[in-house]
């Protein structure tokens, strides 16, 4: 019995091919979301409880105002001046005495760095005064006050500019 060169891949001869082979998985066309909506809403409910905790630890009512925030790079040093006149240099009830040594301290040596007071409304002009004099004294240049905006305006508002003769300019 003589073979051709088709008869050894045919059924017939030498190997059996199975008619049925094992069924070939095919690849998963899914992506399971849950393990990345897990993760998010851990990093989601993470972020809620942090960020009340980010802001400055001393309750005041601040002043309303018209003018815009500031934008700084680096962390200002923060005082804060009470209704009833108690001070807080960076979150930390300080006697008015030793103010100005706790932010010398607190700067490195650096009067460049800028402060930021934080006086309550209701606060005396004269606490408010003493804190910028101590830090006048101590070198600080650089000095803000804090206050909330949406304010009343300071003034009137401009008038429009006009050019020569009553005409808007260009």
């Amino acid at each position: 019995m003589a073979l051709s060169a088709h008869d050894a891949f045919s059924g017939a001869g030498g190997g059996r091919r199975r008619r049925y082979g094992r069924s070939r998985r095919s690849a998963l066309s899914e992506i399971n979301v849950t393990p990345l909506v897990d993760v998010m809403l851990v990093l989601l409910i993470v972020f809620m409880i942090s960020a009340p905790l980010l802001t400055a630890g001393v309750p005041l009512e601040l002043p309303r105002t018209e003018a815009g925030a500031i934008q700084e790079a680096e962390g200002p040093l923060a005082i804060s001046v009470r209704a009833v006149g108690a001070v807080f240099g960076q979150d930390r009830q300080t006697p008015f005495e030793a103010l100005g040594p706790a932010l010398a301290a607190a700067a490195s040596g650096n009067p460049d760095r800028a402060v930021y007071v934080r006086a309550d409304g209701r606060a005396a002009y004269a606490d408010v005064a003493r804190v910028m004099a101590a830090l006048s004294t101590r070198g600080f240049t650089r000095v803000n006050l804090i206050t909330d905006t949406g304010g009343p305006a300071s003034g009137p508002p401009p008038a429009p500019a006009t050019g020569p003769e009553g005409t808007p300019p260009p």
